[in-house]
């Protein structure tokens, strides 16, 4: 048993063994001490042999009783230590006699209890994230959902007060009421899409299909939107191949239309969408470029978050739920796969996902 004798370290780095040994070498040593300095002033007289027998019983007595006293006292302590810092109940196996007196159990309970106070601190971090982002969400929804409501409101209230009794009034009203309606109902539908794709209800069925025809098929969607604002939508040169890639089609569809849609929405008129397509052996990289105005770095973070609109007051006049982008980022998650976006003010901005390769 090595003990170390160290003055900085002699107490600390000791096993609970050791410890027991440190107390009765030194209550062994006192007290052969005294009863040596008695028998020089001649108080008794006492043989070297009688003085190392003593020291030995000393020894040997209070060794053991250090060790049976330390070997509880560690028990009683270890054991309200684990309470605390435990979720389950401890073993009934977990005795004192199971103590082991030769680790350095006081060097691994301060490390388990670092070690708790760590994930407690990690999990009370992550708590205090959600309960803003829970408060955010639930303000972002609020305000989303009071626009249409009090527009719908306003066009009933006018409609009662007397404006229904001219023709045209009444039609152009109930049609922009019927309109606040079908915003609500998508910002609804978007969110129910939303939680399910959180909490994996929604089954993703799985085919193989050419994502290069897929592309067209979205260009053949959005081409009278594009022809509105002059849009050219194009497959970037070189970008001919076809691909074969395993995914849900339906969802990569949604995934396609809203982003060509936003590049169309948020670029320049005259501009240019361009969806490129990358072999990367065991996955298809799939890029819709625009030259619209991109989006500030400070914005990037976030342009995947519920609700969040870089340009709030532009982006409610383009339309949209403000749940596109979140329900596009979760497809491609619940698909196990990643998507980003790199953007240059003034110069537009890219899209990019992969897919799995078939």
């Amino acid at each position: 048993m090595a003990i170390n004798l160290n003055s900085d370290s002699m107490y600390k780095n000791q096993t609970p063994g050791q410890l027991s040994l440190i107390a009765a070498l030194t209550s062994a040593a006192s007290i052969t001490m005294v009863v040596v300095l008695l028998s020089l002033f001649g108080l008794f007289t006492v043989s070297f042999e009688g003085i190392t027998l003593l020291f030995l019983m000393v020894l040997v007595i209070d060794f053991y009783a250090n060790y049976y006293f330390v070997r509880h006292y560690l028990y009683r302590k270890i054991k309200l230590i684990y309470k605390v810092i435990h979720r389950h109940k401890m073993s009934g196996e977990f005795t004192s006699e199971k103590v082991d007196m030769d680790r350095h159990i006081l060097s691994d309970v301060e490390r388990e209890v670092d070690e708790w106070a760590e994930k407690n601190a990690r999990e009370y971090e992550e708590m205090e994230k959600m309960a803003v982002y829970r408060r955010r969400f639930i303000g972002d929804v609020s305000h989303e959902l009071k626009t249409p409501i009090f527009n719908i409101q306003g066009f009933i209230y006018t409609l009662l007060d007397g404006a229904m009794d001219d023709p045209e009034v009444r039609t152009q009203y109930l049609n922009r009421a019927a309109k606040n309606v079908d915003r609500l109902q998508a910002i609804v539908e978007d969110l129910e899409t939303i939680n399910k794709l959180e909490a994996g209800q929604m089954a993703l069925e799985l085919t193989e299909f050419d994502i290069h025809d897929l592309a067209n098929d979205v260009f053949s969607d959005l081409e009278m939107r594009a022809n509105d604002r002059k849009i050219k939508l194009i497959f970037k040169e070189g970008a001919d191949q076809h691909y074969n890639v395993r995914a849900d089609k339906e969802s990569i569809h949604q995934v396609m239309v809203n982003l060509v849609y936003n590049s169309i929405k948020y670029s320049q008129e005259g501009g240019t969408t361009k969806v490129s397509f990358y072999d990367m052996e065991t996955y298809i990289l799939v890029e819709i470029s625009d030259s619209g105005v991109g989006i500030p770095d400070e914005h990037l973070p976030h342009v995947f978050d519920r609700f969040y609109r870089v340009d709030k007051s532009r982006s409610r006049d383009a339309g949209g739920t403000g749940l596109g982008l979140s329900i596009v980022k979760h497809i491609i998650e619940a698909h196990k796969q990643t998507i980003n976006v790199r953007s240059t003010p003034g110069q537009g901005s890219t899209f990019g996902f992969t897919l799995e390769k078939a």
